[in-house]
């Protein structure tokens, strides 16, 4: 029974690397090229006039670029270079833990489902609004940030065929980190899967997810990105999708509620070295992710209760 289990696993985890990789190779390929390119510093000095609104700096722009573009760690690299505010800090690390790694976790989206437009209407939106209304509404934070760690320095590269090969182990290595994650997970949700662990997390995950206007069969999808994040949850997801019938209104509304909230160990923790208080980072997101998805799931209701109710009326 064990052995079957771990070959399904494996099997499934091998898949779904292969169906990932696919994605993650190219994008992060391209990306790292265009590190070498006026593009992103191009992307740059265009927003970078627009950071007055979140009570920036200039300088700013850049771990946001960066983050959206790359990933989380590119961003809170390039923050450790700046000599900026705890409330400047505390505001990008909000907008950064919202809407980051876009190329990427936009493109697992569109696999598992999800259109395009809603998962970057509400990252970006999520990070622009809640870097506004801190600016607006806290006074405070006015000191020097003091950071736990100064951020390393990359390797400057010259000509294409370094930075080619940069690229390419840059990508690789995205792989190599996605596989060992994905692939024991797989296992490790399949030998549940035969065991009837995860009908048994299922129903106590039914309260919550039902609270979020979803049946109990996506308690699987949002447990993957809760732990593991949008990217290295996908397999989960998309394998949870498949298997446990979730429907796409359940799958849009757990992406829309990860998307504010994914990851919440490991991108609470990052925040960190950076000396500010995590603990509101985290509330902040936990709550927004809640509010924002009950919200779309009372709307979608209605919507779809109302072509109902007219249909009814008129044959009346």
């Amino acid at each position: 029974m064990m052995l079957h289990s771990f070959k399904e696993g494996l099997k499934v985890g091998l898949k779904t690397t292969w169906t990932l990789g696919k994605i993650i190779f190219p994008v992060t390929l391209i990306v790292a090229l265009l590190q070498h390119t006026p593009i992103l510093p191009w992307v740059i000095d265009l927003i970078a006039p627009l950071m007055s609104i979140f009570g920036l700096s200039g300088d700013a722009a850049i771990p946001l670029v960066l983050g959206n573009f790359l990933n989380v760690y590119a961003g809170i690299g390039a923050i450790l270079t700046l000599e900026l505010t705890v409330k400047e800090v505390f505001i990008l690390a909000v907008m950064l833990s919202f809407s980051h790694n876009l190329l990427i976790e936009s493109s697992v989206a569109i696999k598992v489902g999800v259109k395009l437009w809603i998962v970057l209407a509400v990252r970006i939106g999520l990070a622009v609004i809640s870097g506004i209304i801190i600016n607006l509404v806290w006074r405070g934070g006015s000191e020097v940030a003091q950071y736990g760690l100064v951020g390393a320095s990359e390797e400057v590269l010259t000509g294409w065929v370094p930075i080619l090969v940069n690229a390419v182990e840059k990508a690789a290595l995205g792989i190599f980190q996605l596989a060992v994650i994905v692939i024991p997970l797989m296992v490790v949700v399949q030998i549940l899967k035969d065991r009837k662990w995860l009908a048994v997390f299922s129903k106590w995950m039914a309260p919550l997810t039902r609270k979020l206007g979803m049946r109990e069969n996506t308690s699987t999808t949002l447990a993957a990105g809760l732990l593991f994040g949008l990217a290295f949850g996908a397999g989960v997801m998309i394998q949870a999708v498949k298997e446990d019938g979730v429907s796409k209104k359940d799958v849009t509304l757990a992406f829309i509620f990860l998307v504010a909230c994914h990851a919440v160990v490991e991108d609470t923790l990052i925040f960190i070295p950076l000396g500010i208080p995590v603990l509101p980072l985290l509330i902040i997101r936990v709550v927004v992710a809640v509010i924002l998805t009950m919200v779309v799931a009372f709307i979608w209701k209605k919507l779809d209760a109302s072509p109902r109710k007219e249909a009814t009326y008129v044959s009346n």
